[in-house]
């Protein structure tokens, strides 16, 4: 086994780069021509041949807003499922469709491919693009399932910090404090993407920042695959997955 991937223990598909939120926040920057999605047959052939070699431990989707594209999200949980994954986790915005119905059959399909844990973005920065409504309708359906779902707000500076956007997120937080939903311990926000043009005045120039979602590159614990296809060196599409841990070089 290839000994700079010999502790991989965690799957990670950005389903789509498409997203419903134009947030100052985002790490990916502006989404505005972001198309397509991640082909689930492929994404579901890998989870399942990397599966058969490694041991892991947890699967992630996101986005983008990968609800966009529930079908291709449940493809991968369901692969997921299959393979005895015990985390299943997604992170979603919440703000797919407005219709109710629609929303209802989402969540049914997210069920029953077996998400276990909804991460769901509710902040200053996602509501100041996405109405709150839809958003509390979909938490309100997850929470009449077996899936758990939890709050990940954005906090700036920390989640402590006093800034007129954390007072926000608070406020937007307790709009949802009749539903029993908890509150995680969500994520600061990282110097990168939109937060270095809208935010900039609330990072310290000269710091060196850590991004606290990065592998040591001759340790990879996580791999994420994107809508493309490209993963570490190489592209799921054009390449068997096993092959391209296995020439997998820092």
């Amino acid at each position: 086994m290839n000994e700079y991937v010999k502790n991989l223990n965690r799957l990670e598909f950005v389903v789509t780069m498409s997203c419903t939120g134009r947030c100052k926040h985002c790490s990916e920057g502006s989404h505005l021509d972001c198309t397509g999605y991640i082909d689930a047959d492929k994404a579901a052939e890998a989870i399942r041949k990397v599966c058969e070699k490694y041991q892991i431990k947890s699967l992630m989707t996101f986005g983008g807003e990968p609800l966009i594209y529930p079908e291709v999200v449940c493809a991968i949980h369901a692969a997921g499922t299959e393979m005895g994954i015990p985390q299943r986790d997604l992170i979603t915005n919440g703000f797919f469709s407005k219709d109710k119905k629609r929303i209802e059959e989402v969540v049914h399909s997210l069920e029953k491919s077996g998400v276990r844990r909804i991460l769901l973005s509710v902040d200053a920065f996602h509501q100041e693009t996405i109405p709150t409504e839809p958003v509390k309708y979909f938490a309100e359906c997850v929470t009449k399932t077996g899936i758990f779902i939890e709050l990940c707000p954005a906090w700036l500076v920390s989640k402590q910090d006093s800034n007129l956007y954390n007072v926000r997120t608070r406020e937007i937080i307790a709009e949802f404090s009749g539903m029993d939903i908890p509150v995680g311990k969500g994520n600061v926000i990282f110097p990168s993407g939109n937060a270095l043009i809208y935010l900039k005045e609330y990072f310290e120039e000269g710091k060196q920042y850590i991004n606290p979602y990065e592998d040591d590159p001759a340790d990879i614990r996580a791999i994420s695959f994107e809508p493309d296809g490209v993963v570490l060196n190489g592209n799921c599409y054009e390449k068997d997955i096993l092959q391209i841990l296995d020439e997998y070089r820092p």
